[in-house]
């Protein structure tokens, strides 16, 4: 199984939505809030290429984006594969 990040805050409808889709597809998260900033938030906009937004959802390593990025991959049936590599 993938090794899945997602750095959210902790009142943010898409990180719950994002959150929603991984757990019906029974996938293990290692999940960071930075609600409070900090180097957390920081490491996150660098891993993130600049993007200062949450979600933002990491699979293997590889920056997906958000949730958006995240059910547009489910819905081109591509998540999946990611999932399994």
């Amino acid at each position: 199984m993938a090794k899945v990040e997602i750095y959210t805050k902790f009142t943010c409808g898409y990180c719950f939505r994002a959150k929603a889709l991984l757990e019906k597809k029974n996938v293990d998260y290692e999940e960071t809030d930075i609600s409070l900033g900090g180097p957390e938030r920081q490491e996150m906009i660098q891993r993130a290429g600049g993007r200062t937004t949450v979600p933002q959802i990491f699979i293997n390593g590889e920056h997906i984006g958000g949730s958006d990025d995240l059910a547009s991959l489910e819905a081109a049936g591509k998540l999946d594969a990611l999932l399994a590599a």
